[in-house]
């Protein structure tokens, strides 16, 4: 029978498609084991070039770029220096508790449970997903700080392995108070803001600890999408985003009901928070230009310093009001107006720079540090100072005739006055004289002395050197600046004791660490008696003298300054609290019309210190222990006056009476003339004898 055989067949057959299947189905579960496996090694090998590539991102401590804070000598925040992030952190105890609540409730609320890396959090994201095709943030806070900080906001895979990484990383170094705090000042808000206390500046104009519950759920709803839900770009959405933040600090017991529906009401009144730097512009960029020199522009621009300048409130605004009485003659063509102006005043005891106007205008150019103009006679108190230094007093007399030879330098008032006292030279600004007291007792001795005094602008030796005749006029090579001439003559207000012109008092880091603070180091550069016997002749000078419109009421000393063709006027002076050099110029070093450092310039030194020194002491000079003034003398060439008779100019209507005038213009073409101009007596073949004529006022619409 063949039952068999088929039977046979038929298992056989049967049997066939069974192996067939389950070899099927072998390979299937292979391939699968195998891609798993394939897909581990590739998980494992994107792991394991995640924490190679991270391992060494967290060596050293997390520092985030942050601006720079000025603020003057009362402590009053003058302006914020922005970094490449406008970023100003704050401890973790300055922020809102309800700001705090906000960020959990909005973006992390298990922050203070996972490890980082939220896995029920991503696991809920996915279901969600699949649920219901909804998308939710699985970030953690921890996990935004390290995208922030470290990665870039490109979405992919490979970033968010970096990210976790770096998040589980964090999270071993630092505490959670730490990171949270690192998270708020770090992310971005909109409108440029970096970091909760801009945000809070940025909207409301407030510091971040003043915000109130609304503010608060306003400012936690945009990282999410800055520009989207910023409520000065997209209002209505950033009114929702709000809402929603509030309902989640009320579904997770942050606030009450009351509360939530109290904040929904609330007006929000956005506003910037700024300051006004007007005039003050000109110092906070020289401490800034000081602040790169000694440490570098990153300090400034990302190291968040707290800069506390010498700055006295009450005196910039008494300087500001002083420096608008610089008369206008033309608006030039980048829209400044002419002549310029600059004003510094110093404390003499310290150094410290009180009060500081730069020009008129908003340009870059600092005229009270940059501008080096010529000083005309304000520079003769060093030339009498470094004659006294060797003996002089004020009774010394010089004679006040003609030079012979091929320079001839003229006195103001066109006349000779014979023999005379040094203290009578100096009063009236006599140029002859001044000139002979310099070459006798050694013109290289004067730049010598001038330089003790902080003027670093002079030439000692050379071709260009400034030790010549014409240096006793104020003819110098390169000129000087007002905040060096308001320094030096601080150094005589302080009896010889020179300090420095200072800027910064104190700097602090980021931390509240002071890694600067400036202590007094006065040095004595010439005699106490010397100086006295000087301050003395200066006081005659605002007594009766080429000063007497700057006079203040209570002990002062100073000096004139004109140029030659009126193209710079001056007037330095002190009390023995306080130094002011004042300058007019324009800055196309056109001449000013016959300007001369007894008017304007001493009109507005009058102006400000009257006002600045209200609240000082009255001081009166210190006269050195065991010294004498010598005794008044008569002038014995004031009798008989030698007159010249070189014709003089004819008298301009609009000029001031030379009786409170300067007296710096001499025959010859004397420094003054042009920025870096060599001063030199002129040879006889260039001399003229001539005064030059004073220049009315050009055209407004010049």
């Amino acid at each position: 029978m063949r039952t068999v055989n088929y039977d046979n067949n038929r298992k056989r057959t049967f049997g066939n498609k069974t192996n067939k299947k389950r070899s099927i189905m072998g390979t299937i579960f292979s391939a699968l084991l195998a891609l798993v496996m394939v897909g581990f090694l590739s998980v494992a090998g994107f792991f394991g070039l995640a924490k190679f590539t991270t391992s060494n991102m967290l060596t050293k401590d997390m520092v985030q770029a942050a601006s720079s804070q000025f603020f003057d000598a009362k402590g009053n925040l003058l302006c914020t220096v922005d970094s490449e992030e406008d970023r100003l952190p704050v401890p973790f105890a300055k922020v809102p508790k309800n700001l705090q609540n906000a960020f959990l409730a909005a973006e992390d609320i298990r922050f203070y449970e996972h490890s980082g890396v939220d896995f029920r959090g991503i696991a809920r994201a996915i279901y969600t997903k699949i649920a219901y095709n909804e998308v939710q943030g699985a970030s953690t806070i921890t996990q935004q700080l390290a995208k922030n900080y470290f990665l870039t906001q490109e979405r992919t895979m490979t970033r968010k392995i970096h990210e976790a990484f770096i998040a589980l990383q964090l999270e071993q170094k630092y505490s959670k108070q730490e990171i949270f705090e690192m998270y708020m000042n770090q992310i971005y808000f909109g409108q440029g803001a970096y970091g909760v206390e801009t945000a809070a500046n940025t909207y409301f104009g407030k510091h971040v600890q003043d915000l109130n519950l609304a503010e608060c759920a306003m400012i936690a709803g945009l990282p999410k999408s800055p520009n989207y839900y910023s409520p000065l770009a997209n209002p209505k959405a950033a009114v929702a985003r709000q809402k929603t933040v509030l309902e989640q600090m009320y579904k997770y017991k942050f606030i009450t009901k009351d509360q939530m529906d109290k904040a929904l009401k609330t007006k929000l009144v956005y506003k910037r928070l700024t300051t006004s730097l007007g005039s003050k512009k000109y110092f906070i960029d020289y401490c800034i230009q000081l602040l790169i020199d000694q440490y570098g522009p990153d300090a400034v621009y990302k190291q968040g310093l707290k800069v506390y300048t010498t700055l006295d409130p009450k005196m910039q605004a008494d300087a500001e009001k002083a420096a608008a009485l610089t008369p206008t003659y033309y608006t030039d063509k980048n829209k400044l107006k002419q002549p310029q102006s600059a004003l510094v005043a110093v404390d003499p005891k310290t150094g410290f720079i009180k009060a500081m106007i730069g020009g008129r205008g908003t340009d870059q150019f600092n005229r009270a540090v940059l501008a080096e103009r010529q000083p005309g006679s304000s520079f003769k108190p060093f030339v009498y100072l470094n004659a006294l230094e060797q003996g002089a007093t004020p009774n010394t007399m010089i004679d006040d005739s003609p030079i012979k030879g091929d320079w001839n330098p003229q006195n103001y008032d066109r006349r000779f006055h014979g023999k005379i006292t040094m203290r009578t030279a100096l009063t009236y600004s006599y140029n002859v004289p001044a000139v002979k007291i310099s070459n006798q007792y050694g013109n290289d001795k004067v730049v010598a002395l001038a330089k003790k005094l902080g003027i670093t602008t002079l030439v000692e030796g050379g071709a260009q050197t400034d030790a010549n005749p014409a240096m006793a006029l104020g003819g110098l090579t390169h000129g000087v600046t007002p905040l060096e001439m308001a320094g030096a003559f601080g150094g005589l207000a302080n009896m010889g004791q020179f300090n420095k012109p200072v800027a910064i008092s104190k700097i602090v880091d980021r931390n509240g660490k002071v890694i600067f603070e400036y202590k007094p180091n006065p040095v004595q550069v010439c005699k106490p008696a010397s100086v006295y016997m000087l301050v003395n002749m200066m006081q005659d000078v605002m007594r009766h003298g080429t000063g007497t419109g700057a006079a203040i009421s209570r002990p002062c000393a100073g000096k004139t300054g004109t140029t030659s063709e009126y193209r710079d006027a001056w007037f330095v002076g002190f009390t023995p609290n306080l130094s002011t050099a004042v300058w007019i110029g324009d800055d196309n070093n056109d001449p000013l019309s016959g300007m001369t450092g007894g008017g304007e310039p001493a009109t507005i030194w009058h102006a400000f210190m009257a006002n600045a020194v209200d609240e000082l002491p009255v001081e009166d000079f210190k006269r050195p222990d065991n010294f004498k003034m010598p005794a008044p003398v008569r002038d014995e060439g004031k009798k008989e006056e030698k007159k010249d008779t070189t014709k003089k100019p004819a008298e301009d209507k609009n000029k001031k009476s030379t009786k409170n005038t300067d007296e710096s213009i001499s025959t010859g073409k004397l420094p003054g003339g042009s920025e870096g101009s060599v001063p030199r007596p002129p040879s006889s073949e260039n001399r003229n004898t001539a005064l030059p004529k004073p220049v009315r006022p050009p055209s407004k619409n010049r």
